[in-house]
Parts: structure tokens; sequence; C-alpha cells
């Protein structure tokens, strides 16, 4: 696979230590153009599907409201979700940060004796790194997921927020099972699913501990909802004796009469479903087991606190704007260097980890839209990177750098006149020569280097060959 080895294992997974290797790359396994064009694909289908209802629109400004209202109101919210959850047998728990939430998912795997735990698809898992955490204390923790169980065997991290392994073929799939599984290699679609399926129903069996997400939770009735498409997430949380939900503060809404209006939206906009194939609505744990709810906030109230960012907490994680954006179709996952990549991960990993950790991320953008116009909540996503870029470069971060400021400035000063132009446009075409046969790259072009290939200089202005073929 065609990636660089700092990318696929490490950048991302270091949750503190975000953009710790300074280069995340922009390498994904199967290259630029297979990630563009199933990220088309789903974008179309998006689109057909809403194209054909009329309620539309009116589904997005009902579902931004209620989002609004519900933050806006999060602190009473929560307060009353958490009391008619332990009414109903939910041991409720709370979480600073990803270091503490771990602990208590440990403290909980230590006290019944856990040994292995079966996961089914969350996000704030990731931000956790759970999985990693679990395995320090010797437990064995398996994503049940398709797409999260691919990247897994892999050794890598998810690519994409709902669909984990877009960057894996079907070739790459059927080499990942003949290593890591023993099978014989198979590229058809269905033996390979029946052979993720065979080995993941021993698991649910043997797991003593299940985890699961929350898509929503409705503060009235105290009610926890999840959606998926495969199955793996009920059973991940019905058959093992123990169930530990994770889920961030912002999912609660107030009631579980606005839960359909967003179940209409996130199906169609995530996987053009006019419905995920199973909606799960658990109330409390089945006689005999346990039940644990841990609300995570690592970094949320950092963006509620931000007039100008809380609106990036509405987001449902449908994964719209990844598809239709065209720097996420072009750089892929990992080059946005945490959990969340593409446009909303441009606006909530700054909040989430810090500005002086992710300045770079809002300039990753060509502020067209595309990713406002199709987001099912209506996040105004362009105004809040214009946002994050100016406080990126008018406080301490990385985009404040001294460095930065000689670049630009040179670049203006280059810009300026004419002769100027040509003088630095010569530079370039000389020095991008000059780069491809140092066996040292220093700095900067060898952190660029190490993930691509420095683009090619046209050997003359483009003045001139327009002159010359006229």
């Amino acid at each position: 696979m065609n990636t660089d080895e700092h990318v696929s294992t490490r950048a991302g997974l270091e949750g503190a230590a975000f953009l710790k290797d300074k280069t995340p790359g922009l390498a994904e396994p199967a290259g630029f153009e297979s990630l563009g064009i199933a990220c088309e694909r789903s974008a179309n289908h998006v689109l057909e599907q809403f194209a054909e209802i009329a309620p539309y629109q009116g589904w997005r400004e009902a579902a931004y409201r209620i989002k609004q209202y519900a933050l806006a109101n999060l602190d009473k919210l929560l307060v009353e979700l958490e009391r008619n959850l332990k009414a109903k047998g939910i041991e409720v728990l709370w979480a600073a940060d990803a270091a503490e939430a771990n602990r208590l998912v440990i403290d909980i795997a230590q006290q019944h004796n856990v040994k292995t735990v079966v996961k089914g698809k969350t996000m704030v898992s990731e931000e956790m790194e759970l999985n990693h955490r679990l395995a320090e204390v010797g437990v064995r923790a398996l994503e049940t997921d398709l797409g999260e169980y691919l990247v897994q065997l892999a050794g890598q991290r998810p690519t994409h927020i709902v669909t984990p392994a877009l960057h894996l073929s079907a070739e790459d799939v059927g080499h990942l099972f003949a290593d890591k599984l023993g099978e014989p290699y198979t590229a058809e679609h269905r033996t390979l699913t029946d052979i993720a399926r065979r080995h993941l129903r021993e698991e649910y069996l043997k797991a003593d501990l299940g985890v699961s997400g929350v898509n929503f939770a409705a503060a009235d009735t105290g009610t926890l909802v999840f959606v998926e498409n495969e199955g793996n997430g009920g059973l991940s949380t019905s058959v093992p004796p123990i169930h530990v939900a994770l889920m961030g503060i912002e999912k609660v809404i107030p009631s579980l009469d606005c839960l359909p209006v967003f179940l209409n939206l996130l199906g169609r906009s995530g996987t053009a479903q006019k419905l995920t194939t199973y909606t799960h609505i658990l109330r409390g744990p089945a006689p005999g087991r346990k039940m644990y709810l841990i609300l995570v906030d690592n970094g949320r109230t950092n963006l509620l606190a931000d007039p100008h960012t809380r609106s990036a907490l509405g987001c449902i994680r449908c994964g719209a704007c990844l598809n239709h954006c065209p720097v996420y179709r072009r750089a892929g996952g990992w080059a946005y260097g945490w959990v969340y990549p593409g446009p909303i991960g441009s606006i909530v990993t700054p909040g989430l980890v810090g500005l002086d950790k992710a300045a770079k991320l809002p300039f990753a953008s060509s502020l067209c839209g595309a990713c406002s116009a199709i987001c099912p909540v209506k996040i105004d996503i362009p105004h809040q990177l214009v946002y994050l870029r100016n406080r990126g470069v008018n406080q301490s971060s990385p985009v404040h750098s001294w460095i930065e400021r000689l670049m630009w400035k040179s670049w203006a000063m280059a810009m300026g006149g004419s002769w100027r132009y040509r003088m630095a446009a010569l530079g370039v075409r000389i020095g991008a020569r000059l780069a491809r046969f140092l066996p040292w790259k220093p700095w900067y072009l060898g952190a660029w280097m190490r993930g691509r290939d420095l683009p090619p200089v046209p050997p003359a202005a483009f003045r001139k060959t327009w002159k010359e073929e006229q």
C-alpha cells in the first residue's frame, strides 16, 4: 500500500498529541482517484434523495432550530437526561476529557473482570483512543462495524466519518483477510462479507462487555438512540452482559418528539437511505444486565463558549460535507491529522484540541460553500472557517509564526511587479529541478516530499507560451 507509516498508524492515534509529527501527509492507500470517485457517487445519491422530497428544506430548518435550542440549554437538558436515565437503572458518569473517559471505562472493565470488548461504531471512542488504552491494561477490544474492523485489522485509522474504509478496494480487503485471518484470497464482495461475518459472530458470544456510541439522547424521556446498517451495534449492546454507551455532551435533544426529523435527515444525508437499517432506542438495561452512559466533554465546552463556533456542535455526523468537499476528495481523511476530517473537522478540531495545534485546518478549504449547502442542520461552515483563520493569524498559533509571516511577505513582494514576478518564477523553476536531485531534503521540503512529489513546474511563463502558440 502506498502510504507513509506515520500517517497510517500514528497521525491522529495520539489524541492529545494532535499533529505530533508536524507533517500528517496526504497519502491514502488507494490513491486520490478512487476516493474522489466514491465521494462523488455518494454525493450524487444524496442529492437525488433530497431532490425528490418537498419538505427537505423545512426539515433542515427544524433540525437547525432544535439543535440551537438544545445547545443554548445544554446544562439544563443534560441534568434532565441524567435524572431520567438514573430512574431507569442506567448509571451515568461524566468525563471532562478523553483521559478521564478512558479511566471510567477501564474501571468498569476491571470491576467486572472484563477481558474482551466488542464495539459498535463510536467516534467518541476514536477521540479517546479507547482500543489502545484498553490494550494497555490487558483488555482486547474489537471493532465490529465492517469498515472499522477492516482499518483495525490493517493497523490504520478511519479515513471517513461514515465509511471508515472508503480508501480500501475489494482487492485490498481480500489481501488483508488473507494476511490477517488466513483466509483464501478473494475480491468477491459477498464472499468478503461472509468472511467478516463468520469471524465477528464468534466474538459477540465471547465478549464480556459491549460499547456503543449515541446519536441522540432525548432528555424528557431518558432515551438513548443509535443507528446503524449492519446489525453489529445491536449485537454488541445486547449479547454481552454489560453495555457502556459513550456520548458527546452535544448529542442531547429536548424531546423524543424531535427524533423523527433527525432520523429523516441522517439516513438520507449519510448513505442516501430513507432510514438507516437499524434504529436502536434504549430505555434501560434488560433484567440481569448492567448499562452505563459516559457523558464526554473533551473540549466541547470550548466550542460552546464561543458564539461563533457553537453551531458546529449541532453536527449529526452524517459525513455529507466530506463527500461534497473538493479538498477532502483530493486529500483524504488522514491529511486532517485527527479523528474528524473534512470541512466539519476543520471547524470542530481547533475547538476540541486547541487552536495552537490545529490552526492550519481552517485554511484547508476553498470556501466554495458546498459543505454548508448540503449540511442537514445548516451549519454555516464557511463563515466559521473564515473566523478561525482570523483567530489563527492574530494569536499564537502555527500560522502566526515568523516563518509564515516571512513567506507571505515574500509572496506579496514577488507579486508586486512584473519584473519581480518573473524573477520569482525563474527561481521556482530552478529550485524545483534542483530539489528533485538533492540526496537530503531539508526542513519543509523534506516534510512535503515524505508524502508526495513536487508538482511539475512549467518550463516557461504562461504569457510567453500563450504568445508563441498564438
